[in-house]
């Protein structure tokens, strides 16, 4: 019997912080995982403003490979405005899904169940399904309602994981991108995926560096 494919959804909503979508992706392709694709429509916006790049549905697999900057792996890419997708429906069979960024308006139609576009509906199935669902805020300083939804998708099953870099494993002179890897890194810790995107913390003091 052949393997049924089981992917990761990644959603990308349309909080600052694209580059950590495309490092999530990237990584999970040297996995060797299979990533399903939702961007949403404002994180387009997002993408284009922070990268130049254009993310169109007729030409999504060119722009994507533009986007992470290299050979594509295993993708779908299922368009936000499509309910009837595979992700939709919980016997659609995927490990989990990693939204990243997470903008405060798709953490609160998540926590609420609105289900206004896939990658809301696609969150609230699978944390249904009590598959795994890694959360990655960006927006600071934060309101009170947004801490609440936050709450709300913690109690749901979610993991809640700020767009929050350390600097243990490249210290104060590290790049952007190794910041970038940092957190992307830490998405694909809570997903239990095998990445060597940052050092570890060892116990010593000044071993990364």
């Amino acid at each position: 019997m052949v393997d049924q494919r089981r992917p990761w959804v990644v959603g990308v909503s349309g909080a600052s912080g694209t580059p950590y979508a495309a490092a999530v992706i990237r990584a999970l392709f040297d996995a060797g995982e299979a990533v399903d694709l939702i961007v949403s429509r404002a994180a387009r916006l997002t993408i284009l403003d922070e990268t130049g790049i254009g993310f169109r549905d007729a030409h999504w697999k060119d722009d994507l490979a533009t986007w992470v900057g290299r050979e594509l792996g295993d993708v779908v890419h299922w368009p936000a405005g499509d309910l009837a997708a595979g992700p939709s429906s919980g016997s659609y069979q995927v490990k989990g899904m990693l939204i990243v960024p997470a903008s405060t308006a798709a953490c609160a139609g998540i926590a609420i169940g609105l289900s206004k576009d896939l990658l809301q509906r696609a969150a609230e199935v699978n944390l249904k399904e009590r598959r795994p669902v890694v959360v990655v805020p960006r927006e600071t300083p934060v309101t009170r309602s947004h801490l609440e939804h936050l709450i709300a998708l913690h109690d749901a099953g979610a993991v809640v994981l700020p767009a929050s870099p350390g600097f243990y494993s490249a210290g104060a002179a590290a790049t952007a991108a190794q910041l970038v890897d940092f957190v992307a890194g830490k998405v694909l810790d809570a997903a239990g995926v095998s990445h060597t995107l940052f050092t570890r913390w060892s116990g010593e003091l000044g071993h990364s560096r």
